[in-house]
């Protein structure tokens, strides 16, 4: 028996992502769309019930959480919003998958997860965070062949792009205008930090970092370029640097371990490449993996969650902790920044 899902919120997410993701899944049964007002819940064009603030009544979110038909939610809103949607979608006994990040800062990320272990939650409503990145394929394949290498040297990762004005992402109002901190760093960053947690592994968890931000673009404030160090557990450093205003362009995620190298980065637009190194990179040994179908991990991550419920055991990569971890590395780079790199602990990895 299928589970009845709502989707709850109408973006361009949604419509590229979330939808096709559900319509794909087995699993899922799609029932409800809510959004803020019936115009963009109309605009995903589906043939399943509306809800919407200006619905009227017996339309509204709540309405939509009394529905017995209904077991889980998406819940896929602008960072600000989410919150108290996911508070009141487990208080009515249904399931969550949140987009990341799991929220604005890490006081309301603790508060949430303080809400989901309470006695508030109704009925053994789960709650997961969705992060797509955990679920591609090529970073998966990296932290396998990482532990087969054995002791991490040394990492780094670099993302190089620049958003231009008109970008479809960009131009939503909360974006444009943030009052969310770190801006575009903090709705895209977090994905980038998961991927680097997920290659490194427990061992070579980060403890502490530095930073230096800055703004190159003035569209894209507060802030829209990262230069950070992080140390690890392990003892060991690596850098993440991180631009969304440079001239600069380039994706690549490289771990250094005892035995050789692994890197993950992009071959072609929608194709992921992961490249092996045995022993040393000038000795010129290595193999190297295409992935062409592993897209950005979205339909992995809904039907995964799927699957977590129709088996009744959460998925722990996508726990609200581990999400947390990445939303404090990303906000201790953005204080870093503020203090002039001063370094600055992490406490929340796991």
């Amino acid at each position: 028996m299928s589970i009845g899902v709502a989707i709850i919120g109408s973006g361009i997410f949604v419509q590229e992502e979330h939808l096709p993701a559900v319509k794909l899944c087995p699993e899922l049964n799609l029932k409800a769309i809510y959004s803020r007002s019936l115009k963009s819940a109309k605009s995903l064009d589906v043939a399943v019930d509306l809800y919407s603030d200006d619905s009227g009544s017996g339309k509204t979110y709540h309405d939509l959480l009394l529905r017995e038909d209904i077991h889980a939610v998406i819940v896929a809103l602008p960072i600000l919003s989410q919150p108290e949607y996911i508070e009141a979608a487990l208080a009515a006994g249904k399931h969550v998958l949140s987009e990341k990040p799991i929220a604005e800062n890490v006081k309301r990320a603790q508060k949430l997860i303080e809400y989901y272990q309470s006695d508030k939650v109704k009925e053994g409503a789960t709650w997961a965070v969705a992060e797509n990145f955990r679920f591609l394929d090529s970073f998966q394949t990296g932290r396998r062949e990482v532990e087969r290498l054995g002791r991490v040297l040394g990492f780094s990762m670099s993302l190089y792009t620049c958003l231009h004005q008109g970008d479809k992402y960009l131009e939503t109002s909360w974006r444009k205008k943030p009052d969310h901190q770190g801006g575009f760093l903090l709705d895209g960053g977090v994905h980038f930090i998961a991927a680097m947690r997920l290659m490194l592994g427990e061992s070579a968890k980060p403890i502490s970092l530095s930073a230096h931000t800055s703004l190159a673009q003035d569209y894209l404030p507060p802030v829209d370029t990262i230069n950070s160090i992080w140390e690890t557990k392990s003892g060991v450093s690596g850098t993440f640097l991180c631009s969304f205003g440079t001239t600069l362009s380039g994706n690549e995620y490289t771990v250094a371990c005892e035995k050789g190298s692994v890197t993950v980065a992009p071959a072609a637009p929608g194709v992921k490449k992961l490249i092996v190194r045995e022993g040393e990179q000038k000795h010129g040994k290595f193999t190297e993996k295409e992935f062409p179908d592993d897209g950005n991990g979205v339909k992995q991550e809904v039907k995964a969650w799927a699957e977590s419920l129709k088996a009744g055991k959460a998925n722990p990569a996508q726990s609200p902790e581990q999400a947390l971890a990445d939303l404090e590395i990303l906000e201790k780079m953005l204080r870093s920044g503020e203090a002039h790199g001063q370094t600055q602990a992490l406490q929340f990895q796991l």
